[in-house]
């Protein structure tokens, strides 16, 4: 059947009114009504929404009589009944997934009991918590519409919300196909429904001011290429210290790992951005605040460090051969403690006089108009001619330190080229709006692969040494001799990762300094006087 099978009420039109329409126009039975309460879940970046899928806890309510001790009367209270039940469905669709009785709902998708709700969800939300996007209460109709020998040809649930326009959705009875499509009819032609396929999911949102997507850690930045730099740089900042204040609560209360780490990019971006768009505040403006959020960047790296370890776990158990992968566990424990530990002292960093002060200064300094303050010499530069200027320059200084790379140069020296590709990578999304989309996105493509061998050579080499240090940690702590051969086994391992890593930089950053890729760079960005130069 290739029709709608859900229909939006018009505004003024009551479930009871619709119910007695109906019953003139066709032998409709109303098999029960009832009240629920549905709560949509999803992850604070609405990662089940991006993937077609709606999470509904839905609780029935129920009304009982109770008599008030004081006055002797009896009042009318609703409370919860003990069916509950979570349902996936498709957003696109609205045909159900997967469904369960749940008294409550896990934060986190491994979490669920073993099924078809928690492959659904585990791989699509990751690290990340299930949280309440919104709550609707509202009222059920369940009708049948019956033959003339009373057989049940049809069946029809009729929602009726507070806020917003009534639905009524048709449940087709097999063999009975026929009926369906001329109450479908009906229901458009003489009691004015419109058919629709939008979620009910966004009407909620919609009437608590929120949309879907409204958060993403991803930069999305529009600037006037005629904007003027310090303007623009303002902007910049201003986005970024949102991602920070969106996330900060959310790392105090450490609801998902995820908050932590969006709130640390905002920070670095915000680093890079003070470091990279060079002299559009005055200098000692970029100082005091530059000072600031490094000492923020190093205040939250143990516990994301210790995040981070903790994620990959899994990972490292299962690098292991089987017989052994049971003896790391008491690392595992090991790491636990000592997070827990980092985490409640970035809670209290995070509600310092510092913190909030500075903070709180920095959000001013932004909102104050540019005119009222001091500049920096670039500040009334076009943001394009700088934005060209400082990617140009940021793009040629990996050039020659990538070339300066061989066989004996030290880890250090891939460390600073890594440090530099990522300032060239946060100065190309700061200002992508500038460039015409399909070759911005490539050229940062194009530097991604290089990031990625580069990160990866830095982090097996810093897990190494950091997993030496552990293992002195928990010599004291009666660990069984097992578990440091286990770990001993893990640093052979990521040993061998770094050491393909490495060998791997050479093909990697040959792909990145290939004539076709310095030829596209050149064109989107350098100094027209260089561009002459080349011809």
């Amino acid at each position: 059947m290739n029709m709608s099978l859900q229909f939006e009420f018009p505004l003024s039109l009551t479930a009871e009114q619709f119910i007695a329409e109906l019953s003139r126009e066709t032998d409709t039975q109303l098999a029960s009504t009832q009240s629920y309460s549905k709560t949509y879940y999803d992850s604070f970046d609405w990662r089940l929404y991006s993937n077609d899928v709606s999470c509904e806890f839905t609780v029935r309510l129920r009304s009982r009589q109770a008599v008030d001790g004081a006055n002797k009367q009896a009042i009318s209270k609703v409370e919860r009944q003990a069916d509950s039940a979570l349902t996936l469905r498709s957003l696109k669709s609205g045909l159900m997934i997967a469904g369960s009785a749940l008294k409550k709902v896990p934060s986190f998708g491994k979490a669920f009991e073993p099924g078809i709700i928690r492959d659904k969800l585990t791989p699509l939300l990751e690290m990340r918590a299930l949280l309440p996007v919104c709550r609707l209460d509202y009222q059920l109709y369940r009708l049948n519409i019956v033959n003339e020998d009373q057989k049940t040809i049809l069946r029809l649930l009729v929602e009726e919300y507070g806020s917003f326009n009534n639905r009524v959705l048709l449940q087709p009875v097999k063999g009975y196909d026929k009926a369906a499509e001329q109450l479908a009819e009906l229901l458009t032609t003489s009691l004015n429904l419109t058919a629709t396929d939008a979620p009910v999911l966004l009407k909620a949102l919609q009437v608590q001011g929120r949309q879907p997507n409204d958060y993403s850690s991803k930069l999305n930045i529009n600037l006037d290429p005629a904007m003027r730099a310090d303007i623009a740089g303002k902007l910049i900042y201003s986005h970024l210290l949102k991602a920070i204040k969106v996330n900060e609560q959310d790392t105090i209360t450490a609801t998902d790992s995820e908050f932590l780490h969006d709130f640390r990019v905002a920070i670095r971006r915000t680093r890079a951005a003070l470091s990279q768009i060079k002299h559009i505040l005055p200098d000692q403006i970029s100082a005091y605040y530059a000072d600031f959020f490094s000492w923020l960047g190093q205040v939250t790296g143990p516990t994301r460090d210790l995040d981070v370890y903790l994620l990959s776990f899994e990972d490292y158990k299962n690098s292991l051969p089987e017989s052994i992968r049971e003896d790391l566990d008491p690392l595992y424990d090991f790491l636990l403690v000592k997070q827990q530990k980092a985490q409640q002292e970035l809670a209290k960093k995070l509600q310092s006089t510092r913190y909030l002060s500075t903070l709180s200064e920095w959000e001013q300094y932004l909102k104050e108009p540019s005119y009222s303050q001091a500049m920096g010499k670039n500040a009334q530069l076009t943001i394009k001619a700088l934005a060209d200027q400082r990617i140009w320059k940021s793009f040629t200084r990996v050039l020659e330190e990538g070339e300066a790379i061989n066989d004996q140069s030290p880890a250090e020296s891939l460390h600073d080229l890594r440090k530099s590709c990522k300032k060239l990578r946060y100065l190309m999304e700061f200002f992508q709006s500038l460039y015409p989309e399909d070759q911005i996105k490539q050229l940062i493509k194009s530097l991604k692969g290089l990031q990625e061998v580069l990160g990866d050579f830095q982090d097996f080499a810093v897990q190494e040494h950091t997993l030496k240090v552990f293992s002195e940690e928990m010599i004291t702590l009666n660990v069984p001799a097992h578990t440091f051969l286990a770990m001993g086994a893990l640093i052979q391992d990521l040993d061998a990762h770094r050491s393909n890593a490495r060998k791997d930089f050479g093909s990697k950053f040959a792909e990145f300094k290939q004539d076709q890729n310095q030829s596209a760079f050149k064109l989107l960005l350098a100094p027209t006087k260089i561009r002459k130069d080349q011809h």
